[in-house]
């Protein structure tokens, strides 16, 4: 009886427990394709808006290209036609050719990622290839059979899948691009090289060329780092699927690192790592060639492993200096704007500050709180527009109320003149009147002037929100005109963002 209950017991835990797992892994299937459900079409709008922006990018600069050169082929036909015929032939074709094939290229099945390793493309294209081969999931059959309720999911698959297979397609094409134009420029340089008397002649159009290849590189570059950072679903998703048995085995074999490396089939278990040296081991030779070097074989080795160390920084800051340390460089000779490249969005900068003026016979003390809105032309200059808002503080703190002052308008400019140092200047339109509502100050001719010149200085701070505060010093040089006279050095404090 105690037997026949045991048994009974027994094999209500198997149930149960084989019943848990079948949950938990429905559980966690269920999760990692839900997101992907919402995942695909988010995928698809996005890998066809890099599609389409590296597309356009690129037509335009080989439609650039193509009409420096033709300029360069006009300006030396008439000093040596023979050399414009041979330096020049064939890349009006070649340019036309290479943009027609990013405006169709729509790629091929199953394209091998190339260039730099790209770890989010490669678990990307192994997740859309994973879901393809089992649509079932896609389509959210769970374990039971059940098909879940989606919308569309097999369409967003197909149309993630088909954008993703054509940016990598476009991808290439703009590397075959970049390869073609440092090709001309080689053989630009060298004839302008061997014939002195034309450099006066195409050297503006050759320096020309040199920057535009160097901002398309830098473009492309950002497309692929634009490609290469998923936001948080995307994480979530490709965490969740990891999760999956099914799609890590998928992974080991047809991924970008499978097909640079012979994956064994025992990865990631204990046998793979038979034969292999324990730290133990090698901390054990180690010591023993110390020994054998005698008394002063430790102090040798820190010696040279410092020295090696410092070398190995040298290379890390050389190269990062040279490109972020990948392959995809190009030096230019030319001081390079690293804001051309960005969108205008990225290009905004963010501000706030704020002045104290003291109070005198016509105006209580006043704090001036001002926002603004800049435009980086280039790394350290900046210009753009703002407006601000005059709080009045009363007569001391016997007589403390609060009032609106009045309200400013403001434009800037700001150029750097030496490290944090900027060279600062403006115009600004101050309502210096106490008003009770904006109908009071639509009169412009109420308004006084004022013209700012002066410096500005940067102080980086590690706070995450307040990551750079601004010191200003300005000179207002039409204070003087103004009836009563305001006051004419103004220190302002600011934050950037």
């Amino acid at each position: 009886m105690y037997l026949k209950s045991a048994l009974c017991g027994l094999a209500l835990l198997c149930l149960f427990g084989t019943a848990s797992y079948a949950q938990s892994i429905d559980s966690a299937t269920g999760k990692a394709l839900n997101f992907p459900s919402r995942l695909l079409g988010k995928l698809q709008s996005r890998t066809a808006k890099l599609n389409q922006q590296l597309t356009q990018q690129t037509t335009d600069y080989l439609q650039k290209m193509q009409r420096r050169e033709e300029k360069m082929r006009k300006k030396l036909s008439g000093v040596d036609s023979n050399a414009a015929k041979e330096l020049f032939a064939g890349s009006a074709q070649q340019y036309a050719a290479l943009a027609k094939k990013i405006q169709t290229d729509t790629g091929t099945h199953n394209m091998p990622l190339t260039g730099t390793y790209m770890p989010y493309a490669d678990s990307l294209q192994g997740a859309l290839g994973f879901l393809q081969k089992n649509p079932g999931l896609v389509n959210g059959t769970n374990s039971a059979g059940v098909t879940q309720a989606m919308s569309g999911p097999a369409a967003k698959l197909q149309g993630a899948a088909s954008q993703f297979q054509t940016l990598q397609a476009k991808m290439q094409d703009a590397d075959q691009v970049k390869a073609f134009v440092q090709q001309r420029k080689q053989q630009i340089k060298d004839y302008i090289s061997q014939h002195a008397n034309v450099q006066g002649l195409l050297g503006k159009q050759y320096a020309g060329l040199n920057q535009d290849a160097y901002y398309y590189s830098q473009q492309v570059r950002q497309y692929k780092e634009m490609w290469n950072h998923p936001d948080q679903l995307e994480q979530q998703a490709l965490t969740l699927l990891n999760k999956l048995p099914a799609f890590q085995s998928f992974m080991k074999s047809n991924s970008q690192l499978a097909g640079l490396f012979s994956v064994p089939g025992n990865y990631g278990s204990s046998a793979a790592l038979a034969g292999l040296q324990t730290k133990g081991q090698v901390a054990s030779q180690i010591q023993s060639q110390v020994a054998s070097a005698g008394p002063g074989g430790a102090d040798a080795l820190q010696s040279n492993m410092q020295s090696a160390q410092s070398q190995l920084d040298g290379y890390k800051d050389k190269l990062s200096k040279m490109g972020q340390g990948n392959g995809d460089m190009d030096m230019p000779d030319f001081k390079p704007n690293d804001q051309k490249t960005k969108t205008f969005w990225h290009r905004l900068e963010y501000g706030a500050n704020f002045q104290t003026t003291h109070n005198n016979y016509y105006f209580p003390m006043v704090t001036d709180l001002g926002l603004s809105l800049g435009y980086r032309l280039g790394h350290s200059n900046v210009v753009g527009v703002g407006a601000s808002y005059k709080l009045g503080w009363g007569n001391g703190i016997q007589h403390v109320a609060l009032s609106s002052q009045g309200v400013g308008l403001r434009s800037f400019l700001e150029i750097k003149v030496k490290s944090t140092w900027f060279a600062t200047g403006g115009f600004e339109y101050n309502y210096t009147t106490p008003f009770r509502s904006f109908q009071d100050i639509k009169e412009i001719q109420d308004w006084t002037k004022s013209g700012l010149v002066g410096v500005s200085k940067t102080v980086s701070m590690k706070s995450r929100f307040f990551k750079q505060t601004k010191l200003q010093l300005l000179w207002d040089f039409l204070s003087y005109q103004q009836v009563p006279k305001t006051q004419p050095i103004i220190f302002r404090i600011g934050y950037v963002w």
